[in-house]
Protein backbone atom coordinates (compact mmCIF):
# COMPACT_ATOMS: atom_id res chain seq x y z
CA UNK A 1 0.00 0.00 0.00
CA UNK A 2 2.72 2.48 0.33
CA UNK A 3 3.55 2.11 -3.07
CA UNK A 4 0.06 3.29 -4.11
CA UNK A 5 0.51 6.98 -4.92
CA UNK A 6 3.81 6.49 -6.76
CA UNK A 7 1.37 3.48 -9.08
CA UNK A 8 -1.35 6.34 -9.23
CA UNK A 9 1.01 8.85 -10.26
CA UNK A 10 2.38 6.43 -12.88
CA UNK A 11 -0.68 5.58 -14.29
CA UNK A 12 -1.99 9.35 -14.81
CA UNK A 13 0.84 9.99 -16.55
CA UNK A 14 0.53 7.47 -19.14
CA UNK A 15 -2.39 8.13 -19.38
CA UNK A 16 -1.73 11.90 -19.81
CA UNK A 17 0.51 10.58 -22.92
CA UNK A 18 -1.78 8.92 -24.80
CA UNK A 19 -2.79 12.44 -26.88
CA UNK A 20 -1.19 15.45 -27.46
CA UNK A 21 -3.59 17.84 -26.30
CA UNK A 22 -6.95 18.11 -24.73
CA UNK A 23 -8.44 20.81 -26.69
CA UNK A 24 -11.15 20.90 -28.40
CA UNK A 25 -12.00 19.49 -31.95
CA UNK A 26 -11.93 23.31 -32.79
CA UNK A 27 -8.80 24.29 -31.55
CA UNK A 28 -6.87 21.04 -33.06
CA UNK A 29 -8.48 22.27 -36.11
CA UNK A 30 -6.34 25.33 -36.25
CA UNK A 31 -3.19 23.45 -35.50
CA UNK A 32 -3.56 21.25 -38.00
CA UNK A 33 -4.33 24.55 -40.59
CA UNK A 34 -1.05 25.83 -39.09
CA UNK A 35 0.73 23.02 -40.90
CA UNK A 36 -0.93 23.24 -44.35
CA UNK A 37 1.38 25.09 -45.98
CA UNK A 38 4.11 22.55 -45.09
CA UNK A 39 1.87 19.92 -46.76
CA UNK A 40 1.41 21.96 -49.52
CA UNK A 41 5.22 21.86 -50.01
CA UNK A 42 5.64 18.41 -50.10
CA UNK A 43 7.35 17.60 -46.95
CA UNK A 44 4.93 14.63 -46.12
CA UNK A 45 5.96 10.93 -46.42
CA UNK A 46 4.31 7.71 -45.61
CA UNK A 47 5.16 4.09 -45.02
CA UNK A 48 2.80 1.40 -45.46
CA UNK A 49 3.43 -2.10 -44.30
CA UNK A 50 1.31 -4.70 -45.77
CA UNK A 51 1.67 -7.81 -43.81
CA UNK A 52 1.16 -11.09 -45.29
CA UNK A 53 -0.52 -12.88 -42.34
CA UNK A 54 0.27 -16.69 -42.28
CA UNK A 55 4.03 -17.19 -43.60
CA UNK A 56 3.99 -15.87 -47.63
CA UNK A 57 5.88 -18.68 -49.79
CA UNK A 58 8.58 -17.23 -51.40
CA UNK A 59 9.47 -19.76 -53.34
CA UNK A 60 6.27 -19.31 -55.75
CA UNK A 61 6.00 -15.91 -55.75
CA UNK A 62 9.93 -15.01 -56.56
CA UNK A 63 11.50 -18.03 -59.22
CA UNK A 64 14.83 -18.44 -60.04
CA UNK A 65 14.34 -19.86 -63.44
CA UNK A 66 18.03 -20.40 -65.13
CA UNK A 67 17.82 -23.92 -66.10
CA UNK A 68 19.92 -25.36 -63.98
CA UNK A 69 17.75 -23.55 -60.70
CA UNK A 70 14.33 -24.35 -62.49
CA UNK A 71 15.08 -28.06 -63.22
CA UNK A 72 16.13 -28.47 -59.07
CA UNK A 73 12.38 -26.25 -58.81
CA UNK A 74 10.92 -28.64 -60.56
CA UNK A 75 12.61 -31.60 -58.91
CA UNK A 76 11.09 -31.26 -56.21
CA UNK A 77 7.77 -29.31 -56.38
CA UNK A 78 6.28 -31.30 -58.82
CA UNK A 79 5.30 -34.43 -56.60
CA UNK A 80 2.84 -35.50 -59.60
CA UNK A 81 -0.81 -34.82 -59.91
CA UNK A 82 -3.32 -32.45 -58.92
CA UNK A 83 -1.36 -32.09 -55.82
CA UNK A 84 1.76 -30.66 -57.35
CA UNK A 85 2.64 -27.33 -56.17
CA UNK A 86 5.09 -26.05 -59.17
CA UNK A 87 3.72 -23.41 -61.18
CA UNK A 88 4.18 -23.64 -65.54
CA UNK A 89 7.25 -22.18 -66.47
CA UNK A 90 8.39 -19.69 -68.83
CA UNK A 91 6.86 -19.24 -71.92
CA UNK A 92 3.47 -21.62 -71.06
CA UNK A 93 -0.06 -19.80 -71.13
CA UNK A 94 0.23 -18.99 -67.90
CA UNK A 95 3.60 -19.29 -66.78
CA UNK A 96 5.59 -17.09 -64.86
CA UNK A 97 6.00 -13.99 -65.42
CA UNK A 98 9.85 -13.17 -66.28
CA UNK A 99 11.57 -9.75 -64.72
CA UNK A 100 15.05 -8.62 -65.84
CA UNK A 101 16.46 -7.05 -62.40
CA UNK A 102 18.97 -4.15 -63.02
CA UNK A 103 22.07 -5.71 -61.54
CA UNK A 104 22.73 -8.76 -62.90
CA UNK A 105 23.23 -12.21 -60.30
CA UNK A 106 26.02 -14.36 -62.65
CA UNK A 107 23.73 -17.23 -64.07
CA UNK A 108 20.48 -16.60 -62.80
CA UNK A 109 17.23 -15.51 -64.34
CA UNK A 110 13.85 -14.69 -62.23
CA UNK A 111 10.26 -14.59 -62.48
CA UNK A 112 7.45 -14.00 -60.76
CA UNK A 113 3.93 -15.90 -60.07
CA UNK A 114 1.42 -16.11 -62.97
CA UNK A 115 -0.81 -13.93 -60.95
CA UNK A 116 1.86 -10.93 -60.19
CA UNK A 117 1.18 -9.21 -63.92
CA UNK A 118 0.24 -5.89 -62.28
CA UNK A 119 3.18 -6.36 -60.13
CA UNK A 120 5.65 -6.67 -62.58
CA UNK A 121 4.28 -3.97 -64.08
CA UNK A 122 5.34 -2.25 -60.93
CA UNK A 123 8.62 -4.01 -61.10
CA UNK A 124 9.18 -3.06 -65.42
CA UNK A 125 8.42 0.74 -64.85
CA UNK A 126 10.95 0.98 -61.72
CA UNK A 127 8.58 1.58 -58.88
CA UNK A 128 8.79 -2.16 -57.17
CA UNK A 129 12.06 -3.89 -55.85
CA UNK A 130 12.33 -6.99 -54.89
CA UNK A 131 14.23 -7.83 -51.51
CA UNK A 132 16.08 -11.26 -51.01
CA UNK A 133 15.96 -13.63 -48.01
CA UNK A 134 14.98 -11.05 -45.84
CA UNK A 135 13.70 -12.68 -42.04
CA UNK A 136 14.25 -12.58 -38.34
CA UNK A 137 18.10 -12.34 -37.20
CA UNK A 138 19.84 -10.78 -34.06
CA UNK A 139 22.64 -10.67 -35.71
CA UNK A 140 24.31 -12.21 -39.27
CA UNK A 141 24.73 -16.49 -38.55
CA UNK A 142 26.35 -19.39 -40.90
CA UNK A 143 24.16 -22.74 -40.89
CA UNK A 144 27.00 -24.20 -39.12
CA UNK A 145 26.82 -21.76 -36.34
CA UNK A 146 23.24 -22.25 -36.31
CA UNK A 147 23.34 -25.83 -35.98
CA UNK A 148 25.66 -25.48 -33.10
CA UNK A 149 23.81 -23.16 -31.40
CA UNK A 150 26.70 -20.89 -31.50
CA UNK A 151 25.26 -17.92 -31.99
CA UNK A 152 21.89 -15.95 -30.68
CA UNK A 153 18.79 -16.89 -32.50
CA UNK A 154 15.36 -14.93 -32.80
CA UNK A 155 13.27 -17.24 -29.98
CA UNK A 156 10.45 -19.36 -31.06
CA UNK A 157 11.59 -19.28 -34.47
CA UNK A 158 8.75 -21.02 -36.78
CA UNK A 159 5.57 -19.96 -34.56
CA UNK A 160 2.96 -17.43 -35.85
CA UNK A 161 2.50 -15.59 -33.15
CA UNK A 162 5.82 -15.29 -32.08
CA UNK A 163 7.32 -14.99 -35.24
CA UNK A 164 4.69 -12.04 -36.33
CA UNK A 165 5.61 -9.92 -33.30
CA UNK A 166 9.48 -10.69 -33.64
CA UNK A 167 9.17 -8.94 -37.56
CA UNK A 168 6.93 -6.25 -36.64
CA UNK A 169 8.77 -5.42 -32.89
CA UNK A 170 11.87 -7.30 -32.38
CA UNK A 171 10.68 -9.61 -29.94
CA UNK A 172 8.39 -12.50 -29.39
CA UNK A 173 4.51 -12.76 -28.38
CA UNK A 174 3.83 -9.91 -25.86
CA UNK A 175 5.83 -7.11 -26.79
CA UNK A 176 4.54 -3.69 -26.17
CA UNK A 177 6.19 -1.41 -29.21
CA UNK A 178 6.85 -1.80 -32.30
CA UNK A 179 9.89 -0.47 -34.64
CA UNK A 180 6.75 0.94 -37.07
CA UNK A 181 5.89 2.96 -33.47
CA UNK A 182 9.29 3.32 -33.22
CA UNK A 183 9.45 5.17 -36.34
CA UNK A 184 6.60 7.32 -35.60
CA UNK A 185 7.94 8.56 -31.83
CA UNK A 186 10.93 10.10 -33.80
CA UNK A 187 10.11 11.14 -37.23
CA UNK A 188 6.24 11.88 -36.52
CA UNK A 189 7.33 14.47 -34.36
CA UNK A 190 6.36 17.32 -36.52
CA UNK A 191 2.74 15.95 -36.71
CA UNK A 192 0.09 18.91 -35.26
CA UNK A 193 -1.77 15.58 -33.97
CA UNK A 194 0.24 13.05 -32.91
CA UNK A 195 -3.41 10.45 -32.68
CA UNK A 196 -3.17 10.76 -36.37
CA UNK A 197 1.12 9.63 -37.04
CA UNK A 198 0.31 5.49 -36.57
CA UNK A 199 -2.36 4.04 -38.13
CA UNK A 200 -4.01 0.78 -38.44
CA UNK A 201 -6.67 -0.09 -41.06
CA UNK A 202 -6.60 -3.62 -39.94
CA UNK A 203 -7.01 -3.61 -36.14
CA UNK A 204 -4.70 -3.99 -33.43
CA UNK A 205 -1.14 -4.43 -34.21
CA UNK A 206 1.72 -4.37 -31.77
CA UNK A 207 3.85 -2.92 -35.41
CA UNK A 208 2.26 0.70 -34.79
CA UNK A 209 2.65 0.67 -30.38
CA UNK A 210 5.34 3.40 -30.17
CA UNK A 211 7.05 4.47 -26.48
CA UNK A 212 4.83 8.05 -26.82
CA UNK A 213 2.62 7.52 -30.07
CA UNK A 214 -0.37 5.02 -29.87
CA UNK A 215 -2.17 3.47 -33.24
CA UNK A 216 -5.54 4.35 -34.16
CA UNK A 217 -7.19 2.10 -35.53
CA UNK A 218 -9.80 2.83 -38.51
CA UNK A 219 -12.11 0.75 -40.52
CA UNK A 220 -13.67 0.95 -43.95
CA UNK A 221 -16.20 4.02 -42.92
CA UNK A 222 -13.17 5.50 -41.03
CA UNK A 223 -12.97 6.00 -37.34
CA UNK A 224 -14.96 3.67 -35.42
CA UNK A 225 -16.82 5.98 -33.20
CA UNK A 226 -18.49 4.86 -30.06
CA UNK A 227 -21.72 3.42 -29.90
CA UNK A 228 -25.01 4.98 -28.91
CA UNK A 229 -23.72 8.45 -29.25
CA UNK A 230 -25.98 9.38 -32.20
CA UNK A 231 -29.84 8.21 -33.25
CA UNK A 232 -31.58 5.89 -30.42
CA UNK A 233 -29.59 4.17 -27.89
CA UNK A 234 -31.76 0.76 -26.96
CA UNK A 235 -34.70 1.80 -28.36
CA UNK A 236 -34.73 5.50 -26.80
CA UNK A 237 -33.92 9.12 -28.34
CA UNK A 238 -32.94 10.19 -24.96
CA UNK A 239 -30.29 7.36 -24.37
CA UNK A 240 -27.56 8.82 -26.64
CA UNK A 241 -27.75 12.16 -24.85
CA UNK A 242 -27.75 10.08 -21.23
CA UNK A 243 -24.89 8.63 -22.35
CA UNK A 244 -23.12 11.71 -23.64
CA UNK A 245 -24.03 12.83 -20.18
CA UNK A 246 -22.41 9.90 -18.03
CA UNK A 247 -18.99 10.91 -20.81
CA UNK A 248 -18.46 13.75 -19.83
CA UNK A 249 -19.33 13.37 -16.26
CA UNK A 250 -15.55 14.72 -14.38
CA UNK A 251 -16.83 14.82 -10.96
CA UNK A 252 -15.47 11.92 -9.67
CA UNK A 253 -11.91 11.39 -8.70
CA UNK A 254 -8.41 12.00 -10.84
CA UNK A 255 -8.76 8.77 -12.99
CA UNK A 256 -12.36 9.25 -13.35
CA UNK A 257 -11.57 12.67 -14.54
CA UNK A 258 -8.52 11.63 -16.78
CA UNK A 259 -10.82 8.77 -18.23
CA UNK A 260 -13.48 11.30 -18.89
CA UNK A 261 -10.56 13.45 -20.60
CA UNK A 262 -9.17 10.43 -22.68
CA UNK A 263 -12.58 9.57 -24.16
CA UNK A 264 -13.56 13.18 -25.06
CA UNK A 265 -10.13 13.45 -27.31
CA UNK A 266 -11.28 9.80 -28.62
CA UNK A 267 -14.39 11.68 -29.65
CA UNK A 268 -12.46 14.84 -30.71
CA UNK A 269 -9.82 12.62 -33.08
CA UNK A 270 -13.07 10.88 -34.66
CA UNK A 271 -14.46 13.77 -35.52
CA UNK A 272 -11.45 15.11 -36.87
CA UNK A 273 -10.61 12.05 -38.71
CA UNK A 274 -14.45 12.18 -40.06
CA UNK A 275 -14.04 15.76 -41.48
CA UNK A 276 -11.03 15.38 -43.17
CA UNK A 277 -10.74 12.11 -45.44
CA UNK A 278 -11.77 12.37 -48.52
CA UNK A 279 -14.83 10.66 -49.72
CA UNK A 280 -14.98 6.89 -51.32
CA UNK A 281 -16.11 6.64 -54.86
CA UNK A 282 -16.99 9.58 -56.80
CA UNK A 283 -16.04 12.76 -56.09
CA UNK A 284 -13.51 11.19 -53.68
CA UNK A 285 -11.07 8.17 -53.58
CA UNK A 286 -12.47 5.89 -56.79
CA UNK A 287 -13.46 2.90 -55.25
CA UNK A 288 -10.85 -0.19 -56.35
CA UNK A 289 -11.80 -2.17 -59.57
CA UNK A 290 -13.37 -5.83 -59.20
CA UNK A 291 -10.56 -7.95 -58.36
CA UNK A 292 -11.07 -11.68 -60.45
CA UNK A 293 -10.66 -14.96 -58.62
CA UNK A 294 -8.05 -17.06 -60.99
CA UNK A 295 -9.22 -19.90 -59.79
CA UNK A 296 -13.13 -19.60 -60.47
CA UNK A 297 -13.61 -16.73 -62.96
CA UNK A 298 -15.83 -15.06 -60.24
CA UNK A 299 -15.06 -11.11 -59.79
CA UNK A 300 -15.79 -9.34 -56.32
CA UNK A 301 -14.15 -6.88 -53.85
CA UNK A 302 -11.35 -7.11 -52.68
CA UNK A 303 -10.50 -6.25 -49.12
CA UNK A 304 -7.29 -5.59 -49.47
CA UNK A 305 -7.71 -2.99 -51.91
CA UNK A 306 -10.21 -1.29 -49.39
CA UNK A 307 -7.87 -1.11 -47.16
CA UNK A 308 -5.65 0.67 -49.30
CA UNK A 309 -8.21 2.54 -50.38
CA UNK A 310 -9.04 3.75 -46.87
CA UNK A 311 -5.27 4.76 -46.38
CA UNK A 312 -5.52 6.94 -49.55
CA UNK A 313 -8.38 8.85 -48.03
CA UNK A 314 -6.43 9.66 -44.61
CA UNK A 315 -3.22 10.35 -46.97
CA UNK A 316 -5.83 12.75 -49.40
CA UNK A 317 -6.51 14.63 -45.60
CA UNK A 318 -3.37 14.98 -44.35
CA UNK A 319 -3.08 18.87 -44.55
CA UNK A 320 -6.20 18.94 -42.23
CA UNK A 321 -5.11 16.37 -40.35
CA UNK A 322 -1.65 18.52 -39.73
CA UNK A 323 0.48 15.55 -40.53
CA UNK A 324 4.32 15.33 -42.30
CA UNK A 325 5.00 11.85 -41.61
CA UNK A 326 2.33 9.13 -41.48
CA UNK A 327 3.31 5.25 -40.86
CA UNK A 328 -0.10 2.97 -42.26
CA UNK A 329 -0.88 -0.97 -41.54
CA UNK A 330 -2.76 -3.47 -43.87
CA UNK A 331 -3.14 -7.10 -43.53
CA UNK A 332 -3.66 -9.64 -45.77
CA UNK A 333 -4.55 -12.84 -44.51
CA UNK A 334 -4.80 -16.95 -44.84
CA UNK A 335 -1.13 -17.50 -46.16
CA UNK A 336 -0.96 -21.19 -44.06
CA UNK A 337 -0.44 -22.96 -47.05
CA UNK A 338 -0.34 -26.31 -45.72
CA UNK A 339 -2.74 -27.95 -47.64
CA UNK A 340 -4.21 -26.85 -51.52
CA UNK A 341 -1.27 -24.62 -51.46
CA UNK A 342 -1.49 -23.65 -55.58
CA UNK A 343 -4.89 -23.06 -55.38
CA UNK A 344 -4.96 -21.04 -52.81
CA UNK A 345 -1.84 -19.10 -53.17
CA UNK A 346 -2.95 -17.87 -56.74
CA UNK A 347 -5.73 -16.63 -55.49
CA UNK A 348 -3.72 -14.41 -52.68
CA UNK A 349 -1.10 -13.44 -55.03
CA UNK A 350 -4.10 -12.22 -57.61
CA UNK A 351 -5.72 -9.76 -54.51
CA UNK A 352 -1.88 -8.55 -53.32
CA UNK A 353 -0.45 -7.57 -56.79
CA UNK A 354 -4.76 -6.51 -58.00
CA UNK A 355 -4.53 -4.00 -54.53
CA UNK A 356 -1.17 -2.67 -54.65
CA UNK A 357 -1.96 -1.71 -58.63
CA UNK A 358 -4.95 0.30 -57.69
CA UNK A 359 -2.80 1.84 -54.75
CA UNK A 360 0.02 2.76 -57.79
CA UNK A 361 -2.48 4.30 -59.87
CA UNK A 362 -4.52 6.05 -57.09
CA UNK A 363 -1.58 7.68 -55.96
CA UNK A 364 -0.91 8.87 -58.74
CA UNK A 365 -3.54 10.81 -59.18
CA UNK A 366 -4.49 11.95 -55.38
CA UNK A 367 -6.10 15.47 -55.44
CA UNK A 368 -4.86 16.27 -58.84
CA UNK A 369 -0.92 15.14 -57.44
CA UNK A 370 1.30 12.29 -58.05
CA UNK A 371 2.00 11.44 -54.53
CA UNK A 372 3.83 8.17 -55.49
CA UNK A 373 7.14 9.47 -54.49
CA UNK A 374 5.90 10.35 -51.15
CA UNK A 375 4.46 7.22 -49.75
CA UNK A 376 6.34 3.41 -49.72
CA UNK A 377 4.59 0.54 -49.26
CA UNK A 378 6.62 -3.02 -48.45
CA UNK A 379 5.75 -6.30 -47.38
CA UNK A 380 6.05 -7.93 -44.31
CA UNK A 381 5.28 -12.29 -43.31
CA UNK A 382 5.44 -13.92 -40.57
CA UNK A 383 8.17 -16.03 -42.12
CA UNK A 384 8.64 -17.53 -45.75
CA UNK A 385 7.91 -21.91 -45.99
CA UNK A 386 9.53 -24.99 -46.50
CA UNK A 387 10.76 -25.94 -50.30
CA UNK A 388 10.03 -29.10 -49.88
CA UNK A 389 6.39 -30.21 -50.45
CA UNK A 390 4.06 -31.88 -47.76
CA UNK A 391 2.15 -33.18 -50.49
CA UNK A 392 0.04 -30.02 -51.52
CA UNK A 393 1.34 -27.40 -49.53
CA UNK A 394 4.26 -26.35 -47.29
CA UNK A 395 5.40 -26.25 -43.41
CA UNK A 396 7.04 -23.23 -41.80
CA UNK A 397 10.46 -21.96 -43.02
CA UNK A 398 12.29 -18.49 -42.18
CA UNK A 399 13.86 -16.51 -44.54
CA UNK A 400 11.54 -15.34 -47.82
CA UNK A 401 11.57 -12.63 -50.36
CA UNK A 402 9.51 -8.84 -50.05
CA UNK A 403 8.23 -6.34 -52.33
CA UNK A 404 9.04 -2.65 -52.13
CA UNK A 405 6.33 -0.36 -54.21
CA UNK A 406 6.59 3.41 -54.83
CA UNK A 407 8.17 6.19 -56.69
CA UNK A 408 11.37 6.42 -54.21
CA UNK A 409 11.97 3.05 -54.70
CA UNK A 410 14.94 2.43 -56.94
CA UNK A 411 13.00 -0.34 -58.88
CA UNK A 412 13.73 -2.92 -61.51
CA UNK A 413 16.19 -4.35 -59.16
CA UNK A 414 16.58 -7.68 -56.92
CA UNK A 415 18.64 -6.89 -53.73
CA UNK A 416 20.94 -9.18 -51.53
CA UNK A 417 22.23 -12.48 -53.01
CA UNK A 418 19.62 -14.64 -54.46
CA UNK A 419 19.91 -18.03 -52.80
CA UNK A 420 20.54 -21.37 -54.53
CA UNK A 421 17.26 -23.17 -55.16
CA UNK A 422 16.67 -26.36 -53.74
CA UNK A 423 17.83 -28.63 -50.55
CA UNK A 424 20.94 -29.17 -48.66
CA UNK A 425 22.42 -25.67 -49.73
CA UNK A 426 24.36 -23.84 -47.65
CA UNK A 427 21.71 -21.61 -46.11
CA UNK A 428 18.97 -24.73 -45.85
CA UNK A 429 18.26 -25.01 -41.99
CA UNK A 430 15.56 -28.03 -42.91
CA UNK A 431 13.10 -29.31 -45.57
CA UNK A 432 14.88 -26.39 -47.95
CA UNK A 433 13.69 -23.25 -44.93
CA UNK A 434 16.11 -20.22 -45.58
CA UNK A 435 18.76 -19.08 -43.23
CA UNK A 436 17.66 -14.99 -43.63
CA UNK A 437 20.61 -13.85 -44.92
CA UNK A 438 19.16 -9.80 -44.89
CA UNK A 439 17.69 -9.03 -41.50
CA UNK A 440 14.54 -7.58 -40.48
CA UNK A 441 16.18 -4.69 -39.11
CA UNK A 442 18.15 -4.29 -42.17
CA UNK A 443 15.25 -3.94 -44.09
CA UNK A 444 13.25 -1.72 -42.17
CA UNK A 445 16.06 0.69 -41.28
CA UNK A 446 16.13 1.15 -44.94
CA UNK A 447 12.91 2.30 -44.98
CA UNK A 448 13.63 4.35 -41.81
CA UNK A 449 16.07 6.90 -43.39
CA UNK A 450 14.14 7.82 -46.16
CA UNK A 451 11.57 8.45 -43.77
CA UNK A 452 13.64 10.77 -41.91
CA UNK A 453 15.16 9.31 -38.73
CA UNK A 454 18.93 9.86 -38.37
CA UNK A 455 21.41 7.46 -39.18
CA UNK A 456 22.36 8.64 -35.17
CA UNK A 457 18.97 7.25 -34.26
CA UNK A 458 18.28 4.07 -35.63
CA UNK A 459 19.85 1.97 -32.87
CA UNK A 460 16.97 3.21 -30.58
CA UNK A 461 14.59 2.21 -33.47
CA UNK A 462 16.20 -1.09 -34.24
CA UNK A 463 18.63 -2.54 -31.09
CA UNK A 464 19.97 -4.65 -33.10
CA UNK A 465 20.87 -2.80 -36.37
CA UNK A 466 24.49 -2.46 -34.45
CA UNK A 467 25.55 -6.01 -35.24
CA UNK A 468 25.01 -5.83 -39.12
CA UNK A 469 27.85 -3.96 -40.99
CA UNK A 470 25.22 -2.80 -43.53
CA UNK A 471 22.10 -0.26 -42.47
CA UNK A 472 20.97 0.60 -45.73
CA UNK A 473 20.65 -1.76 -48.22
CA UNK A 474 20.40 0.45 -50.93
CA UNK A 475 16.64 0.30 -52.50
CA UNK A 476 15.31 3.43 -51.37
CA UNK A 477 16.12 7.43 -52.80
CA UNK A 478 17.91 9.49 -50.29
CA UNK A 479 15.19 11.89 -50.53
Amino acid sequence: MQNLPFSRRRFLGSMLSLASTTAAPFALNLAAMGNAAAQSAGDYKAMVCLFMAGGNDAFNTVLATDPTSWNEYLRLRNTGGAASIHLPGVGETGGVLPVVPATAQAGRSFALHPQLAPLKGLFDNGRAAIVANVGTLIQPATLAQYKAGSVALPPKLFSHNDQQSTWQSGAPEGASVGWGGRIADVAGAGNANAMFTAISAAGNTVFLSGRQVRQFQVGQAGAVPIRGLGGSLYGSTGGAGALQAIINDASGDLIEQEHVAVVQRAIASQNILSGAMLAAGAGGVPNPPPYVNPNTGASGVNPLAVQLQTVARIIGGRGALGATRQVFYVTLGSFDTHDRQKELHADLMARLAHALAYFDATLAALQGADLRRQVTTFTASDFGRTFSSNGDGTDHGWGAHHFVVGGAVKGRDIYGAFPATGLGHELDVGSGALLPTTSVDQYGATLAKWFGVADSQLAGVFPNIGNFGQRDLGFMTTT
